[in-house]
């Protein structure tokens, strides 16, 4: 018994100099794997993360139709992972995904999907590097939004 423990950690101490070629895949993520429209994984400018067509960022600015909307709250947001595809806010203000929007302090106002986020409705949320930079709040920080649902 004291030999196949011996050969194990020895075997396991050699997997550093082991040729690549033999040695376990970390994690890779083939493009077949990625999410439709997410970012290349070596992506790390705004403008490379943001995997938006110019059509879904007008139609995220229109006017939106103020029948059925309801305002939700305000939440305060930060930017939620920059490689997740889309315009979205993921917040603790709805219990299912819904078509919302989202108008900033300096009145900015963007279309976009809420998805629901875990915690009590005082929470904070996360929200899409596309909506961010259309709501020209910047990427950094925290920003208090005032959220509506249609």
């Amino acid at each position: 018994m004291k030999h196949l423990v011996l050969i194990a950690v020895l075997g396991l101490a050699g997997c550093s100099s082991m040729p690549e070629f033999l040695r376990p895949a970390a994690n890779v993520t083939t493009p077949e794997a990625r999410a439709p429209n997410a970012p290349p994984p070596d992506a790390n400018t705004e403008d490379a993360l943001d995997t938006t067509t110019e059509e879904e960022r007008s139609a995220a600015l229109a006017a939106p139709e103020p029948a059925g909307e309801r305002e939700l709250g305000t939440t305060v947001a930060s930017l939620g992972s920059p490689t997740e595809p889309g315009i979205w806010m993921a917040t603790p203000l709805v219990t299912a995904v819904t078509p919302g929007r989202v108008v900033a302090e300096n009145g900015k106002s963007v279309q976009l999907e809420l998805r629901p986020l875990d915690g009590p409705p005082t929470a904070g949320s996360r929200i899409s590097l596309p909506a961010l930079r259309l709501l020209e709040v910047g990427l950094a920080g925290l920003h208090t939004l005032t959220v509506y649902a249609r």
